[in-house]
This record gives C-alpha cells, sequence and structure tokens, in this order.
C-alpha cells in the first residue's frame, strides 16, 4: 500500500513536471517587485517558469514591433496593449488590467517632502528625476502634475530624465537626483513609506494609470503564457499586488 502511494505520488510529480512550461514576460519597471513575487508563487503553484524583463512600456513597444520573442506584456498603461491588439501583434480578447499605479514625490531624505507637494516651489533642490515622458506612462503623468501645480519655471530647468521608472528610482536612491517622480510601489509596503520622505500624488492631477496585460502573439500557444495571466486574476497574485499600493 505504501509503494503504491509512493509511486502514485511519483507519477503525479512527473506529469507536473512534464505539463510545466516557461512563458517570457515583458514586465513595466514599476511593477517589479510584486513581478518578483507573483512569479515566485506561479512557478510553485503551477510548475510554469516566468522568465522576466524589466524595462520602459515604450521600449517594450518597439521592442514588439521589430519581432522580439515575449508572449505577455504587462504594460505601464493600457494605451499599448489596445495598440498592438490593434496592430495585430497581440490576441484580440486578451487585454484586462491587472493594476493602476499611483505616483509619488520621493526623496531619501527624511521630512524634506511634504504632504501636498510643495517643497517642488521651493529652491531647496537642484535636480528632478522623472521617467522620460516618450517611453515611459509615469513620465507622462509626472509632467500633468508638474503643469498642473504651475511649477514648470522652477523645476523643468532642474529635470534629469531615467529611461524608465526603474532608473528613475535609481537616480533619486543614489542621490544623484534630490527628489523624484516614483512609482509608489517602488518604495512603499503595506501602506508605508520604506525610507525617506514622500507625497503620494492625488490622483485628480494626472491620467489614471492604468496598467494592462495583453497576450501577445509569440504566446498564442504557450500554456504558461495563458496560466500567468489567469493567476495574474487569481487571489494569490491579487494579494501581491494591493500590498505595493497598487488599486485592483
Amino acid at each position: 500500500m505504501k509503494l503504491r502511494l509512493m509511486l502514485a505520488a511519483a507519477s503525479t510529480l512527473f506529469f507536473v513536471a512534464a505539463q510545466a512550461g516557461e512563458v517570457t514576460v515583458a514586465v513595466a519597471a514599476n511593477f517589479t517587485a510584486p513581478m518578483q513575487k507573483i512569479a515566485k508563487a506561479f512557478e510553485q503553484d503551477t510548475g510554469h517558469k516566468a522568465q522576466l524583463a524589466f524595462g520602459a512600456t515604450g521600449k517594450f513597444y518597439a521592442q514588439i514591433k521589430n519581432g522580439a520573442p515575449f508572449a505577455v506584456l504587462l504594460a505601464a498603461d493600457d494605451e499599448t496593449p489596445a495598440r498592438l491588439e490593434k496592430e495585430g501583434l497581440a490576441m484580440a480578447g486578451t487585454r484586462f488590467t491587472y493594476a493602476t499605479g499611483r505616483l509619488a514625490l520621493w526623496t531619501k531624505q527624511a521630512n524634506v517632502v511634504d504632504d501636498k507637494g510643495e517643497v517642488l516651489r521651493s529652491s531647496s533642490f537642484n535636480k528632478l528625476a522623472i521617467a522620460d515622458p516618450k517611453f515611459a506612462p509615469y513620465g507622462i503623468a509626472a509632467m500633468e502634475v508638474i503643469n498642473k501645480l504651475g511649477v514648470q519655471a522652477n523645476v523643468v530647468p532642474k529635470l534629469v530624465q531615467g529611461e524608465s521608472i526603474g532608473q528613475t528610482y535609481q537616480f533619486v536612491s543614489t542621490e544623484n537626483a534630490q527628489l523624484g517622480f516614483v512609482a509608489l510601489s517602488q518604495i512603499s509596503v503595506d501602506g508605508r513609506i520604506t525610507q525617506g520622505s514622500a507625497w503620494v500624488v492625488p490622483q485628480h492631477l494626472h491620467t489614471p494609470l492604468k496598467q494592462d496585460a495583453v497576450l501577445l502573439n509569440a504566446g498564442k500557444d504557450n500554456a504558461a503564457a495563458h496560466a500567468l495571466l489567469k493567476y495574474l486574476q487569481g487571489d494569490t497574485a491579487k494579494a501581491i499586488i494591493t500590498r505595493y499600493g497598487y488599486a485592483l
């Protein structure tokens, strides 16, 4: 009896291993921390492995147009997946919003950024980092905030641009820029800022950061790609996503 149970368990493990696949995923840089945790849980729960590449959504769009073999895109906006679908580079009917992001003005220094962003009107900083608006939706949102606050004259001469929100975060975390507009997910866990001081930007100051996922043509027949998109809509992934300050 014991031998039969052991053989059955071994057979089940072999079946799972045989069915396991791999999916290559282009992930918006703001979603780095939660996606790393989701990928680990995804592999534990399904046996499938997600190979992750992080970067700016606009650059991923260009790479996909040029034939990059990504199976899934997790964008920092909802426009890029829709455009890829319209252009025949993504599978129709597979798009959905996996998260809505939040923008934050952040510095590594405590008690510098106030709760209304008034520091942007001051002369207490000489560099403000944002993601490049040509490629990064979070950079577009940052410029919208700057314009709505009417602080262009003070801020624009001090701007430094990262090619993605990931590089923008690095500028501020290494103090090459005193301030930066970053993703809340990069500086907060469970509702607490992990270091320094920050202003979580009210959402009415910029276009909502709706972030969509889509199955790309390269993932059409990839079981792991389909499984990942389903997993992102499940309770385990949702719990991780909300921990990092995203809305669903």
